[in-house]
């Protein structure tokens, strides 16, 4: 090779050099509170429901809840002010904070986000993520940008600082939680002592249950009660009686607040019997009242 040519291989590989180094290098976008900015709260703290608040600037809010329910369930949401336009891959990761220099990060599960819906996580990794922040350390979610024109990498933090006091009182409010759901009381037979508008003890224990739940909820709108009787009273007596028991439960629940437009009792007397009224049990299962109970959409 000679000189000329030596000379024009330099000017192409200056030019090469030249424009990697002037192209605009893909910089992961970060979005985490600083320590000023980092604030956590308990939005809502009802023995029916808890949730845990964390805005993260310019991004959204990190949100655990739990529901009243038999067994205790977490959930989390990455609630983001712009949702994603494709269902991506996510790294969730535990990030060290920079005044833990000597820590490293370690992975903690792989995820998928999907299109149009807010990032979600429920169980065990829920947990861990609340371990994670109680050690002081920050959850990151890791995934792609849109594609848009200069895809970038997103590191989406949690971070711990202010995390543990209301971390205690989020923890206080998972210990109150009822331990059954709208589910679980939506649909009740309750059961009478004979020739009686007094519930059995059961039955009692029961009607205090969905009592407490109609106390601390705000969407339901209506109760429908339906009062039986037995056989062992006449036509007459048995519609009585029935009605005693639909007007003594419709005062229970008048007694809590309830309007009296979302109230609504049927007295059916020994009609519509579902077990054999022969026999001692047949009659007790049909001295029963019906509580269904029904709410607004959420």
């Amino acid at each position: 090779m000679n000189s000329i040519e030596l000379l024009t291989a330099w000017l192409r590989i200056g030019l090469v050099v030249s424009v990697f180094f002037s192209m605009p290098m893909a910089v992961a976008k970060n979005y985490l509170a600083q320590p000023s900015q980092s604030q956590w709260q308990v939005t809502v703290d009802t023995p029916l429901e808890c949730r845990l608040n964390h805005v993260i600037p310019g991004y959204g809010n990190a949100q655990f809840s739990a529901l009243s329910s038999k067994t205790m369930n977490l959930h989390f949401e990455l609630k983001m002010n712009r949702q994603l336009g494709a269902t991506r891959n996510v790294k969730l990761t535990s990030m060290p904070p920079s005044w833990m220099p000597g820590d490293a990060a370690h992975a903690m599960v792989n995820l998928k986000f999907f299109k149009q819906f807010d990032g979600y996580i429920e169980g065990n990794t829920a947990w861990q993520m609340l371990a994670e922040l109680e050690d002081g350390r920050n959850p990151t979610f890791n995934y792609k940008s849109w594609p848009t024109q200069q895809q970038r990498q997103l590191e989406v933090g949690l971070s711990a600082v202010n995390f543990n006091k209301s971390y205690q009182l989020f923890s206080q409010c998972l210990n109150n939680l009822m331990p059954f759901s709208f589910d679980d009381i939506a649909f009740t037979i309750l059961h009478y002592n004979h020739d009686s508008d007094e519930l059995n003890n059961m039955s009692q224990k029961r009607l205090a249950q969905i009592a407490d739940y109609v106390r601390y909820s705000d969407d339901i709108d209506l109760v429908l009660v339906a009062a039986y009787s037995d056989s062992a009273q006449g036509t007459v007596e048995g519609q009585r009686l029935s009605e005693q028991r639909a007007d003594k439960i419709e005062g229970y629940f008048k007694a809590l607040g309830l309007p009296d437009n979302r109230i609504q009792v049927e007295a059916h007397g020994k009609r519509r019997p579902i077990a054999d009224n022969s026999t001692p049990v047949g009659r007790h299962q049909n001295r029963r009242v019906v509580i269904s109970l029904g709410r607004s959409a959420v």
